[in-house]
């Protein structure tokens, strides 16, 4: 019975580690790891590394935009405020989804 009852523990362990990747993106930059929420669930873009990633082609993706990976990467000083508003500007006229 206590095999089983561990089991299920295990298995609820498992299935809330799932959810909580489903839900949030992990930014890794070099020596920080930023956690974003995601605007719905889905696998797609869970790791992102930004160290070596160019901010526009981080911005360029919708998904990650949408997320608020801007504002983390005008406080990790990548691009400034005004660079960030024209960028998501300009992609978010842009009609194709990354």
């Amino acid at each position: 019975m206590w095999k089983k009852i561990g089991q299920y523990i295990l298995l609820a362990v498992f299935g809330i580690f799932g959810y909580f990747l489903l839900s949030h993106h992990v930014i890794y930059s070099g020596k920080t790891i930023k956690l974003l929420k995601k605007s719905n669930l889905t696998s797609a873009y869970t790791f992102v590394s930004v160290s070596k990633t160019s901010a526009e082609s981080i911005l360029r993706i919708d998904t990650l935009r949408e997320a608020g990976i801007g504002d983390f990467l005008v406080a990790m000083g990548r691009i400034s405020k005004a660079k960030k508003e024209f960028l998501e500007k300009q992609f978010d006229s842009d009609p194709v989804y990354y």
